[in-house]
């Protein structure tokens, strides 16, 4: 039995899910969280530039890219705060004849950043569901080189894919309500140092969703496919769960205590309940160009964690 106590350093997004930890309502065995509540995009960022905290969300999309490459600074677990039909989100201007999804080839489409994991899922979603590929829209892309995911991990646009990156004085909002863009793939209006813009657009009458009934559609996709998409997992440094592999055992056990009856059966954690969903999107970021392989699970996730 483990006697030990750690203080860790932690940084969450704040959702019903780590709330409980943010505010020490419900503590892991043996640890002592630091914690703060940071924006999902400046949490990313942080640790994928400097790996500055112990434990924290991360980017599922971003943290397979880095794998990719070879052994990272952290262990995942599979805790998955952030679900959601991300297609359904999707943000088009009322005037540009984009009815259906099929309607965005040829458009100029914004995102924050390309391969954030939301636009993986919306991208593979639009190629597979409704036969529109990447490479036929054209791309703007908000976060700039050194505030991206993708300064961490090597981005670079994939073959046949044309991505300008917008003007740091400018923003996807913006440049969606005056006509320069079509669509926005995926929008976030924090307005921090990582994301630009700040209009809700969707209260605009120059914009609408691409799907009138988002719930309907999410019905529908579910139905047919059983995909619930995860953005965010949980990581550990990786040198700390080598010295101590009891923490992510510890953590995962209070992520699973704070979650309701009805999150466990909406969101379960776990490998075992999410293998197809986070394996289907390895290989999206693989039909991508976004990784030069599918990235098995096992390069990603602690192996005390497959029994889960």
């Amino acid at each position: 039995m483990n006697t030990t106590t750690l203080r860790l350093r932690a940084a969450f997004a704040d959702n019903e899910r780590s709330r409980p930890l943010l505010d020490g309502r419900i503590a892991p065995e043996g640890i002592e969280l630091d914690a703060i509540a940071l924006t999902p995009g400046e949490i990313f960022a942080r640790q994928l530039k400097g790996a500055e905290f112990d434990v924290s969300d991360m980017s599922l999309g971003s943290l397979l890219i880095a794998t990719s490459h070879g052994p990272t600074p952290f262990v995942a677990f599979p805790v998955f705060t952030i679900r959601r039909f991300f297609h359904t989100g999707i943000i088009v201007r009322a005037d540009a004849g984009i009815n259906v999804p099929a309607d965005l080839r040829g458009k100029k489409v914004g995102v924050p950043e390309y391969q954030q994991t939301a636009n993986v899922w919306n991208r593979g979603i639009l190629q597979h569901e409704f036969g529109v590929h990447p490479t036929e829209m054209e791309w703007f892309m908000e976060r700039t080189p050194e505030t991206s995911h993708g300064g961490a991990t090597g981005f670079i646009p994939p073959p046949g894919i044309r991505l300008t990156y917008v003007p740091v004085e400018d923003n996807i909002g913006e440049m969606l309500l005056d006509g320069r863009l079509d669509a926005l793939l995926f929008y976030a209006f924090h307005g921090n140092e990582i994301d630009r813009s700040t209009i809700d657009v969707k209260q605009r009458p120059q914009a609408r969703m691409l799907f009138p009934d988002p719930e309907a559609e999410g019905r529908r996709y579910f139905a047919k496919t059983g995909i619930y998409p995860i953005n965010h997992c949980m990581v550990v440094r990786r040198s700390l769960a080598e010295e101590h592999p009891w923490v992510i055992p510890s953590l995962y056990d209070a992520f699973c205590t704070a979650q309701n009856e009805k999150a466990r059966v909406e969101m379960p954690y776990g490998i075992r309940a999410n293998r197809t969903v986070l394996e289907t999107i390895a290989t999206y970021l693989h039909e991508q160009g976004l990784t030069d392989r599918v990235v098995r699970l096992d390069e990603v996730f602690a192996p005390s964690m497959f029994d889960r």
